[in-house]
């Protein structure tokens, strides 16, 4: 889990409701259902109106990765691509070809496939950049639909407000509940303002941050894989892709060899 996010959203929304209870409120001043429905319903309607039914399925499928950090980071593929290079050094790029059933991520497979298949680097370079703008494309608008959805929700807050004081003034002959009626008509404005600086715009700015290490880790993977036909030195290579992390991902130390097939240390000095 993501432990960031986890506690600033038990940050955020605990001290919001801890505040309207030291001030003497009580959560069930806030829990409006028909307020909900209006704000939420009609951000979710103009969402749809605003972007195709596919784009709109995929942002909701990517919100899980706002709770939950990747299983595959930069440093993980370093490790893999390196110890596949140490392989196809030793016996040649066709011998990495037992290992694509065993590869879950589909822009490595489809490089790498290309690579056992003998490409030439440039043309599977040009093939992947096409493949790899085309995905960075379709991908941005997914953190645009959770910023839209961050603008849309004040306002049909506000909408939700207007809606509630419309009753509360057909009612002035009992001037006892006028009072009790907007505050209940304000709730919607609550819902749309805390919903989109507590969870939309948050939420956009989040999947911004994991789409771009997303497509960091594929250039980088595209990098590798043709340096791997190329031949490259695998300590080069190493050194190569370790050029993408960031100072803030890079470890202490450059780990050890992890695959099976690795050189021994004498081996790859003698390459140098």
């Amino acid at each position: 889990m993501d432990k960031a996010t986890i506690g600033g959203l038990i940050l955020a929304i605990g001290g919001i409701l801890l505040g309207l209870m030291l001030e003497g409120g009580s959560l069930a001043q806030v829990l409006q259902p028909t307020a909900a429905m209006i704000v939420f319903g009609g951000t979710l309607g103009a969402i749809l109106i605003q972007y195709p039914l596919p784009v709109t399925l995929g942002a909701f499928r990517r919100l899980a990765q706002v709770f939950i950090e990747p299983a595959h980071n930069a440093q993980s593929t370093i490790n893999l691509l390196v110890g596949y290079a140490n392989r196809a050094r030793r016996e040649g790029i066709i011998s990495l070809d037992p290992e694509l059933a065993t590869i879950q991520e589909p822009f490595l497979h489809r490089a790498l496939m290309l690579a056992v298949d003998g490409t030439d680097p440039q043309e599977l370079r040009k093939i992947m950049e096409l493949e790899l703008d085309n995905k960075e494309e379709q991908e941005e608008k997914i953190p645009q639909l959770f910023e839209s959805a961050g603008g849309f929700a004040p306002t049909i807050g506000i909408i939700g407000a207007v809606l509630g004081l419309i009753q509360v003034m057909q009612h002035l002959d009992k001037i006892d509940e006028v009072g009790k009626g907007i505050a209940v008509a304000f709730v919607a404005t609550l819902y749309g303002v805390g919903a989109a600086n507590l969870i939309l715009l948050p939420v956009a700015g989040k999947l911004k941050i994991r789409i771009r290490d997303e497509h960091i880790i594929r250039e980088m993977t595209l990098e590798g894989v043709v340096s791997i036909l190329e031949g490259m030195n695998t300590r080069i290579l190493e050194a190569k892709l370790r050029g993408f992390l960031t100072e803030a991902r890079k470890p202490d130390a450059i780990p050890a060899e992890t695959d099976n097939d690795a050189y021994s240390e004498s081996e790859r000095r003698s390459e140098l």
